[in-house]
C-alpha cells in the first residue's frame, strides 16, 4: 500500500461515485471496445483496463487506489485480469468501479481455415471442464483421444480440431436417496486423504451447494432442491474411500421425485480461482478486547453450513458501506493459544474467530467495530496456497510476524507443536511498535515456559525507556542473531507476515 493524499480515502471515492459526475467520459453510454481501441488508452491521464471482459476507465480512480498509480499502470490499455487475480482477486471491482464502466470487449470470431469446411461430431463423455480449441496434427489425434475425454471433434479435410475436457467423471460422481424424513446426497471422490477441511457445504433457501476441494481445483454439486429442508445439515466423511454424505432433514413428509433443478455450475470440476467466492451470513456472538486497538470477533456459522478453515488460509469479510460492497481478507485464529499439545485442538466447527485491529481512520474496521452482538456479516469460503505438507517433515520452524501478521501464525503454531513429531524448534520473532501492541503476550510467554521446543522473541520499534528487551526494525543483523538452525542439514521453513514493507524487507 502507498500513502494516499488527503481526501482520497475509500469513503471519498464512494462519495465521488455517488456524485453523478461522468467518470467514463462517455456521458452514460456503453460501448463495445476492440483490442486496438483499448490499447490507445494507456496513459495516466487516459487509462482503460479490461477485467473479465469488461472495460473500465480507471483514470479518475488513480489517486484513490491503495496500491498506487504504478500498480494500475501495469495493466493500462490491456487485459488486466491475470494481474488483478494475482494481487487482489477478492476485491469487488464491479461494485467499486461500476460508475467507470466503459463497456464490453468485442468478441473475436473463431474462423475456420480458408476453404475448409468443418463437420461437428458430438462425443459422449463428461461436462466440459476447461474448453479451448486446439489444433492437433492428424497423427497425434489418437494419443489425445486416449488422454482426454472428447466432447466435440471438429473435422476438416486436412486437420482435426478438438474441443476437449479433462476426464474426471471416473473420479467424481454423486447420487442421492431418501427416507420418509431425510435426503442423503452422496459424493464419490475416490480420494484416500479426504478430510473435513476439504468439504464445504451450504444449504440456503432450498439451494444446496457442496464443494469438494482437490488441490487447486474443486468439484461442485449445486442444485435448487425440489422441496424445503430443515436448517440442520449433517456431513459424514469416509476418509479412507473419499465418500461424502450430506444429510438433509425434510421439512414435510413427502416423497421427492427428483433432488432438484441443477444450477449453472452444478457437476463441474474447475480451478478454484475460476470458481468465484461464495459467501454465507454469519452472526457476531462475541467481541472481546485483546489489546487497546485489537479485538477478537467470534462469528457463528449457520447451522446449514459445514466449513473448516485450513491452517494458513484466510477468509474474506464483505460489508455494504454507503451502497458499495467492501471486501477485506482475514486469517481465522483459535479462541486461545493451547498450552497442552498432547492432543490436537478440538474445533467445534460452529464458529470462526478473527483477531482484527481497529484503525481510527479505517472505513472497514470501523464498520466492523460498530457491529452489535447478533448482527450478521458475510464470510467467504477459505482461500490460500499454504499446505500443511510444507511443515510435516520440518525440524526448525521460524515465524516472523509484525502486528496482526501474527494471526496466520496462531493455527500454524498449534499444528506444528501438535502434529509434527520431528520438530526440534519453533521460534516466533514478533515485531511491534510498543509493549501495548503485543497480541497474546501472556499466552505466548506461558507457552514458551510450558513447551521447550517453543521460543518467542519480542522486538519493539518504539519502546519506552523501561523496555529491557530487543528493539529495532527487521534487518539482516537482527535476524542473523535469532534465526539459527539446530544443525547444518536441518529441514527449515521460515514464514513471514506483516505490512508489505516488513514482508519485502524480511524476504530480502
Amino acid at each position: 500500500q502507498v500513502p494516499l493524499k488527503p481526501g482520497r480515502s475509500l469513503m471519498d471515492w464512494i462519495r465521488l461515485t455517488k456524485s453523478g459526475k461522468d467518470l467514463t467520459g462517455l456521458k452514460g453510454r456503453l460501448i463495445e471496445v476492440t483490442e486496438d481501441e483499448l490499447a490507445k488508452h494507456n496513459k495516466k491521464e487516459d487509462c482503460w483496463i479490461c477485467i473479465r471482459g469488461f472495460v473500465y476507465n480507471v483514470t479518475p480512480y488513480m489517486e484513490y487506489h491503495p496500491g498506487g498509480e504504478d500498480e494500475l499502470m501495469k495493466a493500462a490499455g490491456t487485459d488486466g485480469t491475470d494481474l488483478f487475480d494475482q494481487v487482489h482477486r477478492w476485491v469487488n471491482y464491479e461494485s467499486m468501479l461500476k460508475e467507470c464502466l466503459v463497456g464490453r470487449m468485442a468478441v473475436k470470431p473463431i474462423a475456420a481455415p480458408k476453404g475448409e469446411s468443418l463437420f461437428l461430431h458430438k462425443g459422449e463423455g463428461c461436462c466440459i471442464y476447461s474448453v479451448f480449441l486446439q489444433q492437433i496434427p492428424e497423427d497425434e489425434t489418437i494419443l489425445y483421444m486416449k488422454t482426454f475425454t472428447i466432447k466435440y471433434i471438429l473435422v476438416c479435410p486436412k486437420k482435426v480440431y478438438v474441443v476437449f475436457a479433462v476426464l474426471y467423471f471416473s473420479f467424481y460422481s454423486y447420487d442421492w436417496f431418501q427416507t420418509d424424513n431425510s435426503i442423503t446426497v452422496v459424493i464419490y471422490t475416490k480420494q484416500k486423504d479426504m478430510n473435513a477441511e476439504l468439504v464445504i457445504v451450504d444449504c440456503q433457501d432450498k439451494r444446496l451447494r457442496g464443494e469438494i476441494i482437490v488441490g487447486d481445483h474443486s468439484y461442485l454439486v449445486e442444485v435448487d432442491l425440489d422441496h424445503a429442508v430443515q436448517e440442520d445439515v449433517a456431513v459424514n466423511i469416509a476418509e479412507k474411500v473419499g465418500k461424502i454424505e450430506i444429510i438433509l432433514k425434510k421439512k414435510d413428509n413427502v416423497h421427492w421425485k427428483m433432488l432438484g433443478q441443477p444450477l449453472e455450475s452444478h457437476n463441474t470440476f474447475i480451478k478454484r480461482t475460476d470458481r468465484g467466492l461464495f459467501y454465507r451470513k454469519c452472526k457476531l456472538v462475541s467481541k472481546t478486547e485483546v489489546t487497546h486497538d485489537t479485538k477478537l470477533f467470534r462469528l457463528m456459522l449457520p447451522k446449514s453450513t459445514h466449513l473448516h478453515v485450513p491452517t494458513g488460509q484466510h477468509v474474506y469479510l464483505k460489508k455494504n458501506i454507503a451502497g458499495t460492497e467492501v471486501v477485506k481478507p482475514y486469517t481465522p485464529v483459535l479462541p486461545f493459544l493451547p498450552l497442552d499439545f498432547k492432543e490436537p485442538f478440538s474445533h467445534d466447527g460452529a464458529h470462526i474467530y478473527l483477531m482484527i485491529k481497529i484503525y481510527s481512520c479505517g472505513l472497514f474496521t470501523q464498520a466492523l467495530d460498530h457491529l452489535q452482538i447478533g448482527d450478521y456479516i458475510s464470510v467467504s469460503n477459505p482461500e490460500g496456497n499454504f499446505k500443511k505438507s510444507q511443515v510435516q517433515t520440518l525440524e526448525d520452524l521460524f515465524l516472523l510476524a509484525a502486528g496482526t501478521g501474527f494471526t496466520p501464525m496462531v493455527k500454524l503454531l498449534n499444528f506444528a507443536l501438535t502434529e509434527v513429531s520431528c520438530l526440534r524448534t519453533v521460534k516466533l520473532i514478533f515485531f511491534n511498535k510498543t509493549e501495548d501492541d503485543i497480541l497474546w503476550r501472556n499466552q505466548l510467554e506461558q507457552l514458551a515456559l510450558k513447551d521447550e521446543r517453543f521460543e518467542v522473541q519480542f522486538i519493539l520499534s518504539q519502546p519506552t525507556k523501561d523496555w529491557v528487551g530487543k528493539q529495532g526494525k527487521i534487518s539482516s543483523s537482527l535476524l542473523s542473531e535469532f534465526v539459527k538452525i539446530s544443525r547444518k542439514d536441518s529441514k527449515v521453513l521460515i514464514c513471514i507476515c506483516g505490512p508489505t514493507p516488513f514482508t519485502e524487507q524480511g524476504v530480502q
